[in-house]
């Protein structure tokens, strides 16, 4: 394989020289025959090792691509089913990720089924480009590949990368995701009567088919081949915070129900350990002090347990601590805090905003009801915002300038 590797860089070296694509993906093609995915990503890993700029490696995909499919369907087909059986690593790797993507609910189902939806918009757009009819409204088909491929960027690439050293995807197709997302984002503010904007939508269209092959015969299987189980119930739970794209809808899978990692709570003397990660105690303060407002809490008990460190507009003094929040507030005022807390106890409330002056400041008060996952009522959390940094945001000028 060291020897492939080594004569895969070659062919690299020879595009940075600015030789032919077509002449380089000639030699290519006669030497590889049956060449693995996993030799692609080797040498790709190597050449960024060794100091090649990533635009140079980026064009070794155009030329891995090139070596199992044309530009026609058929020839993609035929060449992607000779690929699959090169090779009995290849064949493990394929039947693996055939295996996963047949799971209901499972991620690699998730993602092989927004695949087949996105496939099929494409070609009604790629139909839509050779009968002169592409416009914004097929471009905006297609905007929940910024979903799909942020998926892939948060959840798929950084673990191939980090905890299996195979960095290959995340450094030369996640620059490509991005380069397509970017192409949609341009194309919506283009005016798609003119020639060049149908030229670049075809373009892009092309690319996103291609990324569609190269997911499936590059990154699932390694994806497949690699991830253990518990990581891949991971990915399952981490997914639910990402919209619906191209109208699949994520299904259940039961495993990962039954399944769902729940980190312990602990102390220790120096650090906490939650549910969404951990930290000393020294840095728990400070990110508390660091958040740009005043942060109160009162218990269930309506008993002052916490305000943050630093200058405050609405004064907390120490020696309030541990006694009751309505001793805290005038007369005037205390019903109001009642009402409020009262009405979170009950579950009447969850949140009241307040807007006001408080010395020449626009400030934005927030009382806000803690509860756990359960929904028991914990306790109030009141946040004091200084609104005044987002003024300018909101100048007529300013307003009018970003319209333009």
């Amino acid at each position: 394989m060291k020897d492939r590797i080594e004569t895969l860089k070659e062919y690299l070296k020879r595009l940075g020289e600015r030789e032919s694509l077509e002449a380089v993906r000639k030699d290519f093609v006669e030497v590889f025959k049956d060449v693995d995915p996993a030799e692609i990503m080797k040498a790709e890993q190597e050449m960024l090792a060794e100091g090649t700029p990533l635009s140079d490696v980026q064009k070794l995909c155009d030329v891995h691509a090139a070596l199992f499919h044309g530009k026609t369907r058929e020839e993609q087909i035929a060449n992607a089913e000779k690929a699959v059986h090169a090779s009995a690593l290849r064949e493990e790797r394929e039947s693996k990720t055939r295996e996963l993507a047949q799971i209901k609910g499972h991620p690699l189902w998730l993602f092989a089924n927004e695949n087949g939806a996105l496939a099929m918009l494409l070609e009604q757009a790629e139909e839509k480009i050779k009968d002169g009819s592409a416009n914004k409204k097929t471009l905006e088909s297609l905007r929940g590949i910024s979903i799909h491929y942020a998926k892939k960027g948060d959840l798929l690439y950084p673990v191939l990368n980090v905890r299996y050293g195979i960095s290959g995807p995340a450094s030369v197709m996640w620059t490509v995701d991005d380069e397509i997302r970017d192409e949609i984002s341009f194309l919506a503010k283009m005016n798609d009567k003119e020639s060049e904007w149908q030229e670049r939508f075809a373009t892009v269209v092309a690319r996103a088919q291609e990324m569609i092959y190269k997911e499936a015969n590059i990154l699932f299987p390694n994806c497949a081949a690699n991830f253990t189980e518990e990581e891949w119930i991971g990915i399952y739970h981490d997914q639910k915070d990402y919209a619906v794209c191209f109208g699949v809808e994520p299904e259940i899978w039961k495993k990962a129900e039954d399944n769902q990692y729940v980190p312990e709570t602990s102390l220790t003397e120096t650090e906490i350990r939650m549910p969404g990660g951990h930290l000393t105690i020294a840095q728990l303060i400070a990110l508390l002090n660091t958040i740009p407002m005043e942060i109160t809490f009162v218990d269930v008990d309506n008993i002052n347990r916490f305000f943050n460190e630093g200058p405050k507009d609405f004064k907390r003094p120490g020696m309030a601590i541990d006694r009751e929040v309505f001793s805290c507030h005038p007369p005037k005022i205390e019903s109001t805090v009642r009402r409020i807390i009262g009405e979170f106890r009950a579950g009447a409330l969850d949140e009241v905003p307040i807007w006001m002056d408080k010395n020449g400041k626009c400030m934005l008060v927030r009382y806000m009801a803690v509860r756990d996952k359960e929904g028991k009522y914990l306790g109030t959390l009141e946040l004091v915002q200084d609104m005044g940094f987002a003024k300018e945001h909101f100048q007529p000028e300013k307003r009018q300038e970003e319209i333009w």
